[in-house]
């Protein structure tokens, strides 16, 4: 009797064991260096999700300008909203401590109003729209840490009449 439980539990270790090495490996992500891109390997910039992700505004004045800017989080408006609603969006989420999807509203909102008509040729001049002003200020006052006052230019950009 003592022998049989003997040789079962023998039995049950050994394949307890084939089992443990049948599992696959889990493996860290290659070490290698990123190349000229600044993507990760084996990811094409553009395309889907990238890494690395943050819900903090960064990136926005040089002294915290990195190699590879993180993903921020999208604000939960359609992509053809309008400057307004961008704008909107982006109050909304400084005003909840989300300040990486403000900055990323605030892109998007600077974007849209950049959206003019330009004699050929005349691609590099830099806009001289006030809109456009004030949504930068807004950035760069969110990129210094001063919520109260990234939250007055924004308000501001929205009273103005060209931000339909």
């Amino acid at each position: 009797m003592r022998s049989n439980i003997l040789v079962t539990a023998v039995a049950l270790a050994g394949m307890t064991g084939f089992a443990a090495l049948a599992q696959a490996p889990v493996s860290a992500p290659p070490a290698s260096p990123l190349p000229a891109s600044g993507a990760r390997p084996g990811h094409t910039p553009g395309v889907g999700v990238s890494l690395p992700r943050s819900n903090k505004a960064s990136n926005i004045r040089p002294r915290d300008t990195r190699a590879v800017a993180p993903t921020l989080p999208a604000p939960a408006i359609g992509a053809d909203a309008t400057v307004r609603t961008y704008l909107r969006a982006a109050r909304t989420a400084l005003v909840a401590g989300r300040t990486g999807e403000a900055q990323q509203a605030l892109e998007m909102a600077e974007t849209r109003a950049l959206d003019r008509s330009v004699p050929q040729g005349g691609t590099g001049v830099p806009s001289g729209s006030g809109l456009v002003a004030r949504i930068g200020a807004a950035r760069q006052a969110l990129g210094a840490g001063d919520r109260s006052q990234a939250l007055h230019r924004i308000d501001t950009a929205i009273a103005t009449k060209s931000a339909g």
